[in-house]
């Protein structure tokens, strides 16, 4: 089995961070992973997208994909690219506290998930992709919610251990909020 997720947003959304903890709570479980970032020159409000592929065998998928089994859209700014490239079977997350038209397009399973003011509440806006990253793991079952947490303690610098709590509260506020069951399972569907 093998997933493409495509992560995009802005510069100060932590896309990398999310995408960078995805890749290793993947590769903590013993599955195959590449993981891709891009960004923009400007360090705030830039593009940036981040593509993680992850299978049970080696991969045959290079991190730069044409279609793709996932997607977490922090932003609307750059998302049509994003859009583009969803298989019709894909799951579609997106920061429903930014995005303000509906963005039900060619992915069949849309999830509106009120990413930032989740953040917000837990006393930190910029955890609102840890957020959508918990909710995408509780939703697919990609990874469990203790490899998030183990990567995401991996994936935080030192410098920003201050963190720590509110980006564990994140990862559990985004996988414990919503259905189980009503997305393609990691095992399940296309792309």
């Amino acid at each position: 089995m093998e997933r493409a997720i495509l992560l995009t947003g802005v510069g100060g959304q932590s896309v990398q961070l999310a995408a960078q903890i995805l890749a290793r709570a993947a590769t903590r479980e013993g599955r195959h992973v590449l993981y891709l970032g891009a960004y923009g020159g400007s360090m705030r409000g830039g593009n940036t997208d981040s593509t993680v592929v992850v299978g049970d065998d080696p991969l045959d998928t290079p991190p730069i994909v044409s279609r793709a089994w996932g997607a977490l859209a922090m932003h609307p700014a750059y998302f049509d690219a994003v859009r583009r490239k969803l298989a019709p079977s894909s799951l579609l997350l997106v920061n429903s506290s930014i995005f303000e038209d509906d963005v039900a397009g060619d992915a069949q399973h849309v999830f509106d998930v009120p990413a930032t003011e989740l953040a917000t509440e837990l006393g930190n806006a910029l955890a609102a992709s840890l957020v959508l990253l918990g909710a995408f793991a509780g939703l697919t079952g990609i990874v469990t919610l203790e490899s998030l947490v183990a990567a995401m303690r991996e994936s935080v610098p030192a410098y920003r251990s201050q963190h720590l709590a509110t980006n564990e509260r994140a990862l559990h506020t985004g996988f414990e909020n919503l259905p189980r069951n009503a997305a393609p399972a990691w095992t399940e569907g296309a792309a």
